[in-house]
């Protein structure tokens, strides 16, 4: 409750917390626009591989452009404003910088981007999830020895439901199973970029408008982000994905406790401490009524009948046997809302949601029949979509990473549905992510490494 009290302190004393961040796209503009706003934020500098369309980007959320118009980083250092440039390796080094945000998308950027941050003294706010979910369990441990924060970024869907996880724990609650809400159908997995938007119902004047990227987006459509994103939460907090990774059933906001339950008990979950992607569509197309599209949720067990006596009393959105109790967040804002990270690492230091241990990975799997010689593009693109999958599973199959399925050609045939390998693709093992992965692997790929708190 205290970090605006504690960024307007900081701006008093005429020592703002000075940022950098990676990659001027969607999420980073969505940050830069709240930025701008923040007592006793500093955005010393903005990285971008496309100079003029990063600055075409501050104009577009407003920026006024004497806020931009440093020359270097000592110009911004020394008169509150930003330096914008295509170099991120001098803003990790750069003079005064306290906190990194990683935006770029990349999970081999990202990692490097990372481990330079932590090299040069900097806390990271990854909001690059496609990076936490190839090493974010390694990345981690790295930051804490350089007694510096490896973050998840707040306003991102995995940090809500990291928190909603930890506020149950902290009031004794057994947490059944937390998630999100999203779009879905089947036919949805074989989704591109040439199909995203009439999957998703997006009109073109809003795709311009937003400037939305189909890559992207179509991740968000055709599953992969889904489970992306609850990979790092089982990451973050120690709860285990379902067996054959997420069912996304259909479900509205009050059904939330009825159908995140487990089986056992009349739910449609595989056990209880798991995660689960709850759809806003029926399996006939049709709406579900009040859903949870761009929400987030938890369900907790009340292991004493004096709670489910107070979950009846208080219509806390509960089962129909009141043993089972939903607690959501009907929305969450992105980007807009990454500040509070930023604030958390730099005046707290402490994380908002940060990986524990490996339980959770996401694997490579075919959108349609893939032919040997074909080149796979990663996620949201034609070939390959990402499925969560219990770590001790894609260890023991050699299951080949999401983060790691790009740019890498096939040496065999890949039927639709299948799950790719290792030895499916020609990987370079030289190269840095490569190297990092099987670090990561090395560490933290026993059995039940991390816990739960």
């Amino acid at each position: 409750m205290n970090l605006s009290r504690m960024l307007a302190k900081r701006a008093e004393e005429g020592r703002p917390v000075r940022v950098g961040i990676i990659g001027a796209g969607k999420f980073g503009a969505m940050y830069l626009s709240q930025a701008r706003l923040t007592k006793g934020t500093h955005i010393l500098g903005i990285a971008d591989l496309d100079v003029p369309r990063a600055k075409d980007q501050l104009r577009h959320i407003e920026w006024e452009a004497e806020r931009y118009a440093a020359s270097s980083f000592d110009d911004a250092l020394k008169d509150g404003t930003t330096f914008v440039t295509d170099n991120a390796e001098a803003l990790i080094k750069a003079d005064g910088l306290e906190v990194l945000i990683d935006a770029t998308g990349d999970p081999a950027i990202g990692i490097k981007h990372c481990l330079m941050a932590i090299e040069h003294g900097r806390h990271i706010v990854m909001v690059n999830v496609e990076a936490d979910v190839v090493a974010g369990p390694l990345l981690a441990a790295k930051a804490e020895a350089a007694g510096l924060v490896y973050t998840l970024a707040w306003g991102d869907q995995p940090a809500l439901i990291s928190e909603h996880v930890d506020w149950a724990r902290s009031i004794g609650f057994k947490v059944v199973c937390a998630g999100k809400g999203t779009r879905y159908l089947p036919r949805h997995h074989a989704s591109t970029p040439d199909t995203v938007w009439e999957n998703f119902g997006f009109d073109m004047e809003m795709v311009k408008r937003g400037r939305l990227n189909p890559k992207m987006f179509n991740s968000f459509i055709d599953g992969t982000k889904s489970g992306i994103e609850m990979s790092a939460v089982c990451n973050a907090t120690g709860l285990r994905p379902q067996a054959d990774g997420l069912h996304f059933p259909p479900s509205s906001r009050l059904e939330l406790a009825e159908v995140c339950k487990p089986r056992s008990s009349g739910g449609q979950v595989d056990f209880a401490g798991t995660t689960e992607v709850v759809s806003s569509l029926h399996r006939d197309g049709s709406d579900v009524p009040v859903n949870l599209q761009f929400g987030t949720y938890v369900v907790v067990e009340a292991e004493t009948d004096y709670a489910t006596y107070c979950f009846e009393e208080y219509k806390m959105l509960h089962d129909s046997s009141y043993r089972y109790a939903a607690l959501y967040r009907p929305t969450h804002m992105i980007g807009l809302e990454l500040g509070v990270s930023v604030a958390s690492a730099a005046l707290r230091n402490e994380p908002t949601g940060s990986p524990i241990g490996f339980f959770s990975d996401v694997v490579a799997t075919a959108k349609r029949d893939l032919k040997a010689g074909e080149t796979l593009d990663g996620e949201g693109g034609y070939c390959v979509w990402g499925k969560q999958t219990p770590a001790e599973a894609s260890l023991e199959n050699g299951y080949l990473p999401l983060g790691l399925a790009h740019n890498v050609k096939l040496k065999r045939d890949v039927k639709l549905g299948e799950r790719l390998a290792w030895v499916d693709v020609d990987v370079d093992e030289t190269s840095q992510i490569f190297k990092v992965r099987r670090e990561m692997e090395a560490r933290f790929g026993r059995p039940n490494v991390g816990t739960a708190e």
